[in-house]
């Protein structure tokens, strides 16, 4: 199947053969499904704190960080923004004139872009755009529709067909646009400064977007670090040729380009745990670049923050206690202390063990525990589910025989199995992608995260290059397979917190405008 040279491009990606043999074994056999036993739900899986928990909880977190803490924030910012323009770019195809695009402006195919142009001016680009067609109407008092949306995505204007989502203006301050890496280093300043008053801020980003990003953080840290009191440190990575995945044909074999070499595809978001695995802090707060809002919202996104944050910690001081007593021999640990550890694990870490697990010998029990215990730890915000697609929090099997909380994808469950089906039917709350991590053990010492995620979780789609049709591989999601054995809380978080712009005209509900 592979010839020498197939090989020394393999191994030049930072890749091994045999990782790309069991890539294309995963595409003939397909992935398992995820067993889910129930949602989690409040009570059940997931934890609601009070008001006056969450204020007690800041207060304790703003401590723990006088005290030493370090925080890093962490942002995967290398999706493209091209997505969010498919109406505009649909529009544009159909409607080659002015008089065409009116005509086409009347048919619900189009709506979407109908509402892009009926309030254009409520965008925060609108100036920018106008300064650079030089008028957006045409002499008889219509739009430009076409050459608005030329404007709008190509070189000649903002460029937003090629820009990342995190450079593209999302917000207005009087007259002054903000981008939502802007939005982060303020959110950075707000809740992930260290007592020393610096913000470690990591995004990922890509290759061509590089050089935009600095430019632009450069430019936000000179006004934000007067007016926050705080000093940024940014780093950028990018993602790694070696997580890409190999790309097949629909027989199964190996994808060739026209010069006979092998096809390899970015492995979504996944591939980013390596990027993840490389940054020190004691927590680190995960949050996608698209999910902002303008300063007057802030405020129950910075609290929650430090809420989770607070109670990372307070999880991780008990977990630590308890390694340190089972690391010395199980003789040395009482029955009632063992009884203590197994009662935390199950019913505040709700991980609950295969059937036999109780039945072992003292030592044997200690070990488990030890086991279960001395992993990366998450705390994960969830919002309740108001029909947003994406992930979920459920109670799920684990290949071991024990349940464990899991962000679990539609994807992942068997839509055949009705029981399955039915569980998933029942979830009450939203993955929003909002975490904080623990990635340090007991000791100090920093886990490395490729050996807690789940090699046997991801999905197969179906792509085009250069007209042929091919079959793409994705490696297990950074919130579900890629942190599959990590220890997992689930807490909710108000709903505010989540304002997601998967398209242009998100950029219109009343969340991310100005008042």
């Amino acid at each position: 199947m592979f010839a020498i040279k197939d090989i020394e491009q393999i191994e030049k990606r930072g890749s091994s053969l045999p990782e790309i043999e069991k890539q294309i074994s995963h595409f003939r056999k397909g992935f398992p499904f995820l067993k889910v036993l129930r949602p989690a739900t409040i009570g059940d899986g997931i934890i609601r704190m009070d008001e006056e928990k969450v204020s007690a909880a800041v207060k304790q977190f703003t401590q723990k960080v006088q005290e030493g803490l370090k925080p890093v924030k962490f942002v995967p910012a290398s999706g493209a923004a091209s997505r969010m323009f498919q109406s505009l770019f649909a529009f544009a195809e159909a409607a080659d004139t002015n008089e065409k695009a009116i005509e086409l402006l009347g048919d619900t195919r189009f709506k979407s872009a109908k509402q892009f142009f009926d309030q254009l001016n409520d965008f925060a680009f609108y100036e920018k755009l106008v300064a650079a067609l030089g008028g957006i109407k045409a002499i008889d008092g219509t739009l430009k529709y076409c050459e608005i949306i030329d404007y709008v995505l190509s070189d000649k204007g903002l460029n937003y067909g090629f820009l990342p989502k995190g450079l593209l203006d999302f917000h207005l301050y009087g007259r002054d646009p903000r981008t939502p890496v802007e939005e982060h280093m303020i959110e950075g300043a707000l809740y992930g400064a260290d007592n020393q008053g610096n913000v470690m801020l990591h995004f990922t980003v890509s290759p061509e977007h590089l050089n935009y990003f600095i430019e632009k953080t450069k430019q936000a840290a000179l006004q934000f670090e007067h007016k926050y009191g705080v000093k940024y440190y940014i780093a950028f990575s990018e993602q790694k040729p070696a997580t890409d995945t190999i790309a097949v044909d629909p027989e199964n074999n190996p994808f060739r380009l026209a010069d006979g070499f092998l096809f390899f595809r970015p492995a979504g978001h996944g591939a980013l745990l390596d990027n993840l695995n490389e940054i020190n802090g004691d927590i680190i707060f995960v949050k996608n670049i698209d999910n902002v809002v303008p300063d007057r919202l802030k405020k129950d996104t910075v609290r929650y923050k430090m809420a989770l944050a607070l109670l990372l910690s307070e999880f991780q001081e008990r977990i630590f206690n308890y390694l340190r007593l089972l690391e010395k021999r199980s003789e040395f640990i009482s029955d009632q202390q063992i009884a203590e550890m197994v009662e935390f694990t199950e019913k505040a870490l709700c991980i609950e063990p295969d059937e036999n697990q109780y039945y072992a010998h003292k030592s044997e029990l200690a070990h488990y525990l030890f086991r279960k215990l001395n992993r990366p730890i998450r705390v994960c915000g969830m919002v309740k589910n108001e029909g947003e697609p994406g992930g979920g929090p459920f109670w799920a099997k684990n290949a071991d025989g024990t349940v464990s909380l899991q962000v679990v994808e539609s994807s992942q469950i068997d839509s055949n199995d009705p029981e399955q089906n039915e569980i998933a039917h029942h979830s009450t709350h939203f993955n929003p992608v909002d975490l904080v991590c623990g990635v340090r053990n007991f000791k100090g010492e920093k886990f490395d995260l490729l050996e807690y995620r789940d090699p046997e979780t991801g999905f197969i789609s179906s792509k085009s290059k250069d007209g042929k049709t091919l079959k793409a591989q994705e490696l297990p999601g950074l919130w579900n397979g890629a942190m599959a054995d990590w220890i997992t809380l689930f807490v909710e978080v108000p709903v505010i917190t989540f304002n997601p712009v998967k398209t242009v005209n998100d950029l219109l509900r009343s969340e991310h405008q100005p008042l």
